[in-house]
């Protein structure tokens, strides 16, 4: 009977959790509005008020900041996963 080595075939705890992680961040990434008028508006000097003073409030703001912690959390991990990997 073949018995495969466990670290070659199978996933890794950090490889999932890697994973998790950046479905999560994906997730994040597409639930942010866009924060500016796109090309229409800088043709048509729809967003005049670039420079104007705009706080994100509420789920926007939750959103933000999970998506920078998220983000944070996921450069560590790639870091990690390359270091113990490949020493």
């Amino acid at each position: 009977m073949f018995l495969a080595d466990s670290t070659s075939t199978s996933m890794h705890f950090l490889d999932i959790l890697f994973l998790i992680v950046a479905v999560i961040l994906i997730i994040l990434s597409l639930l942010q509005g866009g924060k500016s008028d796109g090309a229409s508006g800088a043709i048509t000097g729809g967003g005049l008020n670039i420079f104007a003073k705009q706080k994100e409030r509420g789920s926007e703001k939750v959103v933000s900041i999970l998506t920078f912690v998220f983000a944070t959390v996921f450069f560590f991990l790639a870091v990690l996963v390359q270091v113990l990997y490949y020493i």
